[in-house]
């Protein structure tokens, strides 16, 4: 059997944590005891919407079929890039691994950023258009 190893969190990384165990532990409680007021409230905190959704959530669990924030518009591009460029701009974004351990790449919101944009504007160029597939 192989021996399972334990990597334990460095108490100066547990110090600057955002969430706390006891505040996880309330979060997680109010997420299911109050899911119609819990959910709207995170995801209006962090994602910016072009439109509102209209229903929280429905389905049919039984047959495998879940669908939230029905109705809803957004950006994915918007929400994962560009919301974080006033403060985060020279950040990294994205660690990008290569097969050697020696090859890897850190790419800060404003690099990837810049890439999106020049493939878009690429993808312009040659006539494509919104919801293109």
């Amino acid at each position: 059997m192989s021996e399972v190893k334990v990597y334990p969190v460095p108490k100066s990384v547990k110090k600057n944590t955002l969430l706390t165990k006891e505040r996880y532990q309330t979060q997680y409680k109010e997420s299911i005891e109050q899911p119609d007021i819990f959910w709207p409230k995170k995801a209006k905190e962090f994602i910016d919407w072009i439109e509102p959704w209209t229903t929280l959530t429905s389905g049919d669990f039984g047959n495998g079929e879940s669908q939230w924030f029905s109705g809803g518009k957004l950006n994915i591009s918007v929400n994962c890039i560009d919301r974080h460029l006033k403060d985060k701009a020279n950040q990294t974004a994205i660690i990008w691994e290569g097969d050697d351990p020696n090859n890897d790449k850190k790419i800060s919101y404003q690099e990837l950023h810049d890439a999106v944009c020049k493939l878009a504007n690429a993808l312009r160029t040659r006539g494509v258009k919104k919801a293109d597939r």
